[in-house]
């Protein structure tokens, strides 16, 4: 924590988790609202839709490569420069997509907009470790969580009302303009939360040597695991929403607010319920209700899909409640992360993020065009992924005893 912490930031403490939301909302913002206008972008640009598949995995992909060292250069060079230098690079990428005119011009602008949202997202979190003692960080992380939550469901609402009332181009000029708002915002707000002291050398060797500390640590890696593929349990509906959605439960491109609300409101309550929980209860007991609903839910889900045909009245419940024990536990998690090596916290959450982002695209480039298909399928894949998290946690635990 930066022993100057209280002068940084004199406002409210929601007032900087709203900041720092912020931040994080231009991921879901650059998958979720061009969602909706998935096939009219294929039909404009004459691709098919595994290429339209790789407008995700691209993004994806670039994220998570990224995710190796906007940590790592926020421990050197600062905090504040490394988000500033993101959202540029995300408002220019965001700019090129909309003046694209084939799909290979918009793969590659997509990637380089993965390329440089992750700076945000990771980054705020560290920012919140420099900023916070460990239950006061759960609180604020959970804070983040909610108002972060917001952007996902305003996301596929905006996008498919640009979408409907203007043409595809409307959503990736809309992205720009929040790229230039955060990047104003940001530049005026955002203090430098790593304290000089705190610094680390900008080295190869260095670098080398905390990329060895934390890779070669099993409990970093589990807990990573532990927080980031149990997410993909729920971001593989997000992935497979155009097919999901549209084909399997007949929901037009404006109706898919309701799967994206109900999503939302999960990852919300999970996160407003974190937060309450902040310094109450014994982190693993948090941890393990987190994971008791989404087992419990998982089950029910694959039941309910091999019995009956998916309908939109029941098919949408499992999975806001899913995020509901998904957001409830990972606040804590990713915290254990963050403190595993107080030195390298802005490294650590790049890694955590990378490991949660190179599942994201598998999950997009391979898993989700292999099960969307069929909504049994969909609920089997959702149920082993939340599996992997649950082994890796109890793998943790095992060891924290």
């Amino acid at each position: 924590m930066n022993p100057d912490a209280h002068t940084l930031w004199r406002a409210p403490r929601w007032a900087l988790a709203v900041l720092l939301a912020c931040l994080g909302m231009l991921g879901p913002f650059a998958v979720d609202t061009y969602l909706p206008a998935f096939d009219g972008i294929a039909a404009s640009v004459g691709a098919t839709p595994v290429q339209m598949q790789q407008t995700l995995s691209a993004y994806l992909f670039g994220f998570a490569f990224m995710n190796l060292f906007h940590g790592a250069l926020s421990d050197s060079f600062g905090r504040r420069p490394v988000v500033l230098a993101g959202i540029a690079v995300f408002t220019l990428a965001s700019a090129g997509c909309a003046l694209s005119e084939s799909i290979g011009a918009l793969v590659f602008f997509r990637a380089l907009q993965g390329l440089s949202t992750g700076a945000g997202i990771v980054v705020s979190r560290a920012v919140i470790r420099d900023m916070f003692p460990p239950a006061d960080a759960q609180r604020v992380m959970s804070q983040v969580t909610i108002y972060f939550g917001v952007a996902p469901a305003v996301a596929p609402i905006v996008g498919g009302f640009l979408f409907v009332h203007a043409d595809w181009h409307a959503i990736f000029w809309f992205l720009t303009g929040v790229g230039l708002l955060l990047l104003v915002a940001n530049y005026k707000l955002l203090p430098e939360t790593l304290h000089v002291t705190h610094r680390q050398q900008f080295n190869i060797p260095n670098l080398m040597r905390g990329y060895w500390q934390l890779g070669s640590s099993p409990r970093f890696l589990m807990l990573a695991l532990a927080s980031g593929v149990p997410f993909n349990g729920m971001f593989l509906y997000v992935l497979s929403a155009p097919t999901f959605l549209g084909q399997h439960l007949k929901l037009g491109p404006t109706e898919f607010f309701w799967f994206f609300s109900l999503t939302i409101a999960g990852i919300m309550g999970g996160a407003w319920a974190s937060g309450r929980l902040a310094g109450r209860i014994e982190p693993r007991r948090q941890i393990r209700r987190g994971f008791v609903i989404m087992s419990v839910v998982s089950v029910v889900n694959v039941a309910a899909n091999f019995i009956w045909p998916a309908h939109v009245s029941w098919a949408l419940l499992p999975i806001g409640i899913f995020a509901f024990g998904w957001a409830l536990m990972v606040p804590v998690v990713t915290l254990m992360v963050l403190d595993l090596f107080p030195e390298r916290r802005g490294m650590a959450s790049s890694l955590q993020a990378f490991i949660g982002s190179v599942a994201n695209g598998i999950v997009a480039g391979v898993i989700a065009p292999l099960v969307m298909h069929s909504t049994l399928a969909l609920a089997v894949a959702s149920f082993l992924m939340m599996n992997v998290g649950l082994v890796a946690w109890l793998w943790v635990r095992r060891r924290l005893q």
